[in-house]
């Protein structure tokens, strides 16, 4: 099992797919349903064998959730944010491409 390239918080946008997004989870293999795995194209589809992030996501016209394989993200460099909604539930100010989390005993 491989360590994580990325952290929660992190922010990184999809290698392939024109979408961006917070990491909020991690997965140290894949873990959904053989279905979706099936449903990505087979010449784009991801080895399981390795961390998938959970996103909270957003392209030019939405926001929404994600499921990545590390091999099919990046680091995003904008220093913009990201607008989901989610973020703000889990997550404190974005610095240098990071949002903090927060820490929920302290609430």
């Amino acid at each position: 099992m491989r360590a994580a390239k990325f952290s929660i918080g992190q922010v990184v946008k999809h290698r392939i797919y024109p979408f961006r997004g917070v990491i909020y989870d991690v997965d140290p293999e894949f873990n959904n349903t053989e279905e979706w795995w099936l449903a990505i194209p087979e010449d784009i589809r991801p080895i399981k064998d390795q961390p998938y992030y959970h996103l909270f996501a957003e392209n030019s016209e939405m926001s929404y959730e994600a499921y990545v394989s590390e091999q099919n993200l990046l680091i995003d460099n904008s220093g913009l944010p990201v607008s989901h909604p989610g973020i703000q539930l889990v997550f404190g100010e974005l610095n240098d491409g990071k949002y903090e989390v927060m820490d929920y005993q302290a609430h």
